[in-house]
Parts: structure tokens; sequence; C-alpha cells
């Protein structure tokens, strides 16, 4: 039977009798359709109109407008809000002072988007549907970003600006054809992955394909050979059938509505919980590895992506990547996990906020993602527990990681003690950003009485009291790494290195 989409999706129904046959709600079908077409869309427009054989302002109107069908296809009139807020936001641009543009386009976007998040928890709460949210959060990106690199570069100096600064500072007004299609197209519309629009504008013009180590000189004539994305395609949508086969297959026996009920709240240990937690929580990642894998995988085969080629003479197609899976999942500390994930979203925070702010860098960063998330309670208990536990992970490496950096045995003791560590921090964090409610999620953290949160406060006012900081190398004979390691020597080839 096939799992019910709610009234409020006004997408094409088109595909009810699929959606039917397959046991998949009919926005889940649209998505994927829509993903195959742009895949196949993707390849004609990286070959057919290459920049070679077709002009700029052809390419723009041909992401344009097949972003506008696809959007249309999988939206209905809700489709309308793709324009919409860029629109919006395309005014602010053209109307106001470079000095202060770029944080009234963050505003309005912000302010739209948020009216969007509000009007679809009031008609549509707790679903988890495909929604317009999804596409507009991507614009949001991509506008803002454009807004702040033109402020660089119309109203600052070279030396005052950041090294990633200058490299994407804007001096033109982009026209509106370049500024829509930047906005709207369709390889990056339904799940990204983020673009600045000085790679966009190189992707355009082709010369982001450009390599000197891909050109040839031959008879004083210099040959460049086009760097191919199919391996990266391939590899990339084989990655995001296995990830769906996964969600499909294991996230009904472990649905995160079951941490609601009395029995699992009242009757399970903490252990049970934390294991269970790390289970759905794993799982749920899974539909996000399938939406971002295979939307790379189109962007890649329009050609955007391309990042050189590495030590062996292979491309490399992850300049725009939404997840690192292996990064993400091999973490050894939180820091490494939360820059692994959603990448595209990490950079636009960090050039917005993270960089341009000189207090609180943390906490306004952490704010601005969980608006730009929504208003679910537990995205921000998500948000306000990453901020909490990014503090307490710092404090705890600054003063206890040294002493087992003396040698092989201590430090592999240590990178597994993290990478555990991390695994269980990570689903006691975010399980309330997939449970969305508020009270729900804190009933249960009293059920497991707050335990990592407990350690977390004794790691940031106990720990740095209790444990002297020390300098790297000298602890490599410290009476406390080596007491972790006496019983049970451990193999030397199995020690990973960890900065």
């Amino acid at each position: 039977m096939a799992q019910i989409v709610s009234d409020y999706y006004d997408g094409c129904r088109l595909f009810s009798g699929l959606s039917d046959y397959l046991g998949i709600s009919v926005d889940k079908v649209n998505f994927v359709i829509s993903q195959i077409v742009a895949l196949l869309l993707a390849s004609f427009f990286r070959t057919v109109l290459h920049p070679s054989k077709t002009s700029a302002a052809t390419r723009h109107v041909f992401g344009l407008a097949f972003a506008l069908l696809i959007g249309y296809f999988c939206f209905g009139t809700q489709a309308v809000h793709l324009a919409a807020l860029p629109a919006a936001c395309y005014v602010v641009i053209r109307t106001q002072n470079p000095e202060i543009m770029q944080r009234m386009v963050l505003a309005v976007a912000l302010f739209y988007l948020s009216l969007i998040h509000i009007h679809r928890q009031i008609y549509d709460y707790g679903s988890y549907n495909l929604d317009i949210t999804g596409p507009l959060m991507v614009i949001t990106q991509k506008v803002t970003s454009l807004a702040f690199h033109l402020h660089d570069g119309l109203t600052k100096n070279q030396e005052d600006l950041s090294k990633s600064q200058k490299v994407y500072a804007i001096t033109k007004l982009p026209t509106a054809l370049e500024y829509f299609s930047f906005s709207l197209h369709f390889p990056s519309l339904m799940a990204g992955p983020v673009m600045f629009y000085k790679d966009y504008m190189d992707f355009i013009d082709g010369s982001n394909l450009k390599s000197p180590v891909l050109q040839h000189s031959t008879d004083g004539q210099t040959i460049v050979i086009e760097p191919s994305p199919l391996r990266a395609v391939c590899k990339k949508v084989f990655a995001g059938v296995v990830c769906a086969a996964i969600f499909v297959k294991f996230l009904p026996m472990f649905p995160i509505s079951r941490v609601k009920e009395d029995d699992f709240v009242e009757n399970t240990s903490v252990t049970q919980k934390l294991v269970y937690l790390y289970v759905c929580t794993a799982l749920v990642r899974f539909k996000y590895y399938f939406a971002w894998t295979l939307a790379d995988a189109v962007c890649n085969n329009a050609g955007i992506g391309f990042n050189g080629v590495d030590e062996n003479g292979a491309t490399k197609w992850d300049k725009f990547s939404n997840v690192d899976i292996l990064g993400f999942e091999c973490a050894l500390n939180l820091r490494d996990a939360i820059a692994s994930w959603n990448l595209g979203t990490n950079k636009w925070l960090r050039m917005v906020v993270y960089e341009r702010v000189d207090k609180y860098s943390m906490i306004l960063t952490y704010s601005l993602s969980a608006i730009w998330h929504g208003f679910y309670p537990g995205y921000y208990i998500t948000f306000t527990n990453g901020a909490f536990f990014t503090l307490a992970s710092r404090v705890m490496r600054k003063r206890v990681r040294n002493y087992f950096q003396g040698n092989a045995e201590t430090k592999f003791f240590y990178d597994a003690a993290t990478f555990v560590t991390t695994r269980i921090l990570m689903a006691y964090m975010v399980y309330t950003f997939v449970l969305l409610e508020f009270w729900p999620c804190i009933r249960l953290y009293m059920y497991m009485y707050w335990c990592l949160h407990l350690a977390g406060l004794a790691t940031i006012f106990i720990v740095p009291i209790a444990i002297p900081k020390t300098e790297a190398g000298q602890v490599a004979k410290s009476s406390i790494a080596q007491a972790f390691v006496q019983a049970r020597p451990i193999t030397n080839g199995l020690s990973r290195h960890h900065d």
C-alpha cells in the first residue's frame, strides 16, 4: 500500500499509480523522477549546450526554464515562491546602498523563508512530505551569498578582504537573467549543493573545466582535454541507490516515533535508549545521503564540481558536495562530524556569519542555522545542543588529547574512545532534529537523566581545574595515558593519527 501524502502537497499526481505499486508516497516518487529527468538534462546541457557551441544567454535560459518546469511538477502552484523569494531580494540588491544591502537581503530572504516555514507548520505539522521549503532554503543561501559578495566587491578594499572574500568578491551587478538562472538553475534546485555566483559564472562560460594538468601542447597549439564526469556520476548514482534501498528497507523497522511511546521511555535502560537512537538516526541519515548524492551526480553530469586531479592523475568532482559520508560516519570528534555534514551550508554559514563577526560567532552561526531550518522546537534543541557540546568537546580536546599523543598505543586508545563517544553523542544530540516536538524530546532526556548534558557541564567547569593543560610532546610518558594501555597492548598498525 502506498504511503499517504497530505493534501498540503500540491505537486503533480500523474504518477499516483506508480506510487501505489511501489508503496511510496507520490511526492517522493515525483522527487526521484524529477532528479532522473534532471540527470538526463544535465548530460544534454554539458554536451549539446557546451559553452563552445552555445551562448551564455542560451545556457542561462535553458537552466532557468527547466528549473521552473521541475519546480511546477514537484510543487504545483507553490512553485511561485521559487520566483518570488529571489525577486524580492533582487529588488533590494538593485535599489539599496551596497553598504547595507547584504544585511537587508539576508533579512528579506529569511523573513520570506520563515513565513513559508510557519505556513507549513500550521497546515502540515510534523510531515516529512516533499515541500517547497527545501528549494527555498537553497535559494536563500544563493541570494544571500551573492549579496555579501557584492558588498565585498563594491564597498571594500582588497587588503581588507579575507582570502575567500577576495576569491568571491563581485564588482558588477548581475543582469536579471544571470541572477535568476543562478538562483534557480535546475541541477541544484531540489537538493543543492550550493555554489557561489562566481563559480556559477565560471561554469556557464566553461572555464571551470579548464586545468593546466589537462592541457598539452602540440605543434605550438594548446589542446585542452576536458574532464569527463562519467565515473563520478556512476559512483554517486550507485551510492544513492544503495542508500535509498537501506532506508526504504530498514527505516520502517526503527521509527523515530517509538521514542515517544510510554513503554520505550519508561521501561528501557539508558543504554538501550542510546542504542535505539543511534540506529534510527543513522537510518534517517541514509535518506539525506540518497537525496544529496543524487543531487551531486546531477551537478557533476552538467559539468559542475570539477576540482582538478589527484596525485594519481584521476579527475576529482568534489568541489561542490552536500556531504562527505565517510568523513561523517568515521569522524573522531564532533567538529569533524559537523564539518562533513551539509558541506555547502557549512560554507555558507562560515561566509555569512562566522568569519564576519568578532563576538559570539559560534552562537550567531548556530542561531542563523536554526532560523534557516525553520521553527520546530526540535531544531532549536538540536542547535543548542550543538553549541553546548561543541564548547565541551573543545575543552576536553585541549585538556586531555595531549596526554595520549606520546606513542602509537595511547593514540590508538584516544582515537577509539573519541570515535565511540562521537557516535553516542551525535545520536543523543540529533534525535531531537528528527522528532521535532518539544515535550517528547525533553521527556526522553529526563528519562536518560540528562546524562551527557551533565557530562558536558563537568567537562566545561571541572576538567580545566582537574587536568593541567599540556603542550604536545610533553607527556610521552604520562602516567595518565599509560594507565589506559598497560593492561593490554594495542597493535601499532591500527593507530590513526588525528590532528
